[in-house]
């Protein structure tokens, strides 16, 4: 039912590249200010553009003003989102969001607040098991004014990202070719490739690649099992939030005045650390959040054809 009520919008395969077009144009001009203040930096530091890689430009600015800058891009984006689906398809927020008469925020907070829990529990428990891969980073000033910058707009980031690609690009691949799993699949791969200019892949190697491509299953498969994006919201801001108040590293795309700093070196990093989370800890959540839910039916809501409604009954009202 989520992708079949973009049949009630306006659905042409050519307003979702329309669409599409607008979106990355507005990325980019949100990319702008940090693209100049990077630039401004480095030749005032006498560098120039001389090895100034995807890890250097994260390295320049002050970290706070780095994410401040880095994050305004997505901000730009997510606005840019619903400007396309309310203007250029007649689509409600909510229409966009979830199958249900209104967005379920008990849904988006549950999932915010177990997935905290659980990834700032494994951060206290990986300090405590190996102390010597973390430096104490903490500055009160600097930390409060990073609470304040990324409570703002780490939810705004992972917002766009989730209404780009498990809303927006979901909903449009799937009314397109008419089943779930080719959107599920590409959206996924998608949003996982996508990350690949991240310094993390750098150091890692595109063995990363699996847990990216990975997360975006994981949510793809939350979004469509709940018929809606709630959950995907939820946890997306958890992981982004939490990860950037909690630890950072030079060698990560987050680089903030958060708690902690990784010291450790990330070449030394066991295939464990990739593969457990998208395969273990991954299905252990859907299967609790399965069991929450009530979902049932699970290879029809996955794999199965996106029915285009016969009669106005039939409708998805808005």
């Amino acid at each position: 039912m989520y992708i079949a009520q973009a049949f009630n919008v306006l659905h042409d395969w050519w307003r979702y590249l329309v669409g599409v077009a607008i979106i990355i144009f507005a990325v980019i001009i949100g990319q702008l200010p940090f693209t100049f203040a990077v630039l401004y930096k480095s030749f005032t530091n006498g560098d120039g553009l001389s090895g100034l890689d995807e890890t250097k430009m994260m390295q320049l600015l002050e970290p706070n003003l780095n994410l401040f800058l880095m994050l305004l891009s997505f901000a730009v984006g997510l606005v840019a989102v619903i400007l396309v689906s309310k203007y250029l398809h007649k689509q409600s927020l909510t229409h966009l969001t979830t199958s249900r008469p209104k967005i379920d925020w008990s849904r988006f907070w549950f999932v915010f607040i177990l997935w905290g829990v659980i990834s700032s529990g494994m951060v206290l428990i990986d300090y405590i098991i190996a102390p010597e891969n973390y430096l104490l980073n903490f500055k009160l000033v600097p930390f409060i004014i990073l609470c304040v910058i990324a409570i703002v707009l780490v939810p705004l980031q992972t917002s766009f990202e989730e209404y780009l690609f498990r809303g927006y690009l979901m909903q449009g691949i799937g009314v397109i070719v008419k089943n779930k799993w080719v959107p599920l699949i590409i959206t996924s791969a998608v949003f996982g490739l996508l990350h690949i200019a991240n310094p993390e892949v750098d150091k890692l190697g595109y063995i990363i690649m699996v847990y990216y491509i990975g997360t975006g299953l994981f949510l793809g498969i939350m979004t469509l099992m709940d018929e809606g994006m709630e959950l995907a919201l939820g946890f997306h801001a958890a992981n982004n939030l939490f990860t950037a108040l909690l630890v950072t590293a030079d060698w990560t795309a987050f680089q903030t005045h958060s708690i902690l700093k990784d010291m450790s070196d990330p070449e030394t990093m066991g295939l464990g650390e990739i593969f457990v989370p998208v395969f273990v800890i991954f299905p252990v959540l859907l299967f609790i959040l399965s069991k929450k839910y009530k979902w049932t039916n699970w290879k029809d809501r996955l794999l199965g054809e996106v029915i285009e409604p016969q009669s106005e009954d039939d409708k998805v009202l808005e």
